[in-house]
């Protein structure tokens, strides 16, 4: 299924029901597929640990140091571009398959011939619109003067404008990524897995969502705190985190859509 570009239309999976328990077995399931795995896992986290950590350094440098927080809110939002060599390596895992770099590697470069790239740059433009919308919020409530005279100091978040701002901002942030995580939680594994297309995977994805909304509720949280405490310290918690949430991420595809 993973070898040729051009393949014959996979079955649309039924949705199945889970539970909160189910979804804390995912990310047992997916802390045991990184420890068996931990080079993977460390390869694709230091991509988005190299990352963040030259974007600090970037906005530290120009004074922006306070643009760390909208993407810190919309990190979630491009965290599953991370994974998915996870959900491969999950994958093999799974079916008893050898684990090479060269076929793993070559399974992430082939998506790019498949329906992968496309659900990716609807990502891309609704993070890109967040980015624009928090700073229409910054200038609402700080002003233009604010922006000018910001540099690396938070000091203007505890003023009256400052926590009004934080508080539209993360509910703002909120709602996008709530958007996002539906149409991908289970929308990017199943691009990767079937052959199916991405306005499929994302309606599917919801359908998910829709059908198990307190797990789903459950994972959103988990995923969104995990992913906070691990940019905490220099983004290196992510180390750990991405990769444990990614394999994750593929249990929860596999405990949600009924195997066709």
């Amino acid at each position: 299924m993973h070898n040729h570009a051009t393949l014959e239309a996979s079955e649309i999976p039924d949705v199945r029901m889970i539970a909160v328990a189910d979804v804390f077995g995912a990310l047992r399931a997916g802390l045991r597929d990184f420890l068996r795995a931990p080079g993977f896992g460390l390869f694709f986290a230091s991509v988005y640990v190299t990352g963040g950590i030259v974007l600090d350094l970037v906005l530290a440098a120009i004074g922006k140091q306070w643009w760390l927080i909208p993407f810190a809110v919309g990190f979630p939002i491009l965290a599953p571009f991370a994974a998915v060599g996870l959900y491969e390596v999950s994958r093999r895992l799974e079916l008893g398959l050898r684990l090479d770099w060269r076929e793993v590697l070559g399974v992430v470069f082939r998506q790019k011939d498949r329906q992968i790239p496309s659900i990716s740059v609807v990502i891309l433009l609704v993070f890109m619109f967040w980015m624009f919308v928090a700073h229409v919020i910054f200038l609402l409530f700080m002003g233009l003067s604010a922006l000018n005279q910001v540099n690396d100091s938070f000091w203007f978040l505890l003023t009256p404008n400052g926590i009004a701002m934080m508080v539209v901002g993360g509910t703002v942030g909120a709602i996008f990524a709530t958007m996002l995580f539906s149409i991908t939680v289970v929308g990017l594994p199943l691009l990767l897995d079937k052959e199916v297309d991405f306005v499929t995977a994302m309606i599917t994805s919801v359908s998910v969502v829709l059908h198990n909304p307190v797990p789903m509720l459950v994972w959103a949280l988990l995923i969104a705190g995990l992913l906070f405490a691990g940019m905490l310290p220099l983004f290196l918690g992510l180390f750990i985190v991405l990769p444990v949430l990614g394999h994750a991420s593929w249990h929860i595809y596999r405990a949600t859509l009924k195997e066709t």
